[in-house]
């Protein structure tokens, strides 16, 4: 009898909340590539839960609500919390966001820790992280 491959998921989702989410939905899937996996609208032009996917990988969001929604600056220099994203062509990826208007906070660049990777804000200021750094599987 043939052993099975185990297929190893995460079990760490990031969720984000935002003011326009149907826009965001869009801007996350014209430029950086994510793919509509589920999309649950809500009242009025809201979305109730999303789920967009890069890979492997997932990112749930929906729509600000409530205290949720507040504002919150953004300060390059105070960065607090990012999403990372491993990606196999990093410098592809970089062109399509660059090329899609995406505002870029750190250029495409090798880091001492060997990866390769660049940063950028959303249309919301949130910050996104892109690269070739992969993290070993939990054993």
């Amino acid at each position: 009898m043939p052993q099975e491959t185990a297929v190893q998921t995460t079990t760490i989702f990031p969720f984000l909340r935002y003011k326009d989410a149907p826009a965001a939905i869009d801007w996350l899937v014209r430029t950086f590539g994510f793919e509509k996996q589920m999309v649950v609208p809500g009242e009025v032009g809201t979305i109730a839960h999303a789920q967009l996917s890069l890979g492997p990988g997932v990112v749930r969001l929906g729509s600000a609500r409530g205290s949720a929604g507040g504002e919150r600056p953004y300060d390059p220099q105070a960065v607090s919390h990012g999403i990372y994203v491993f990606v196999d062509d990093v410098d592809e990826h970089f062109r399509r966001a660059r090329d899609a208007g995406a505002e870029t906070v750190s250029e495409l660049a090798d880091t001492e820790y060997g990866s390769r990777e660049y940063a950028a804000l959303d249309p919301e200021g949130y910050y996104w992280s892109f690269g070739t750094y992969k993290p070993e599987p939990p054993k």
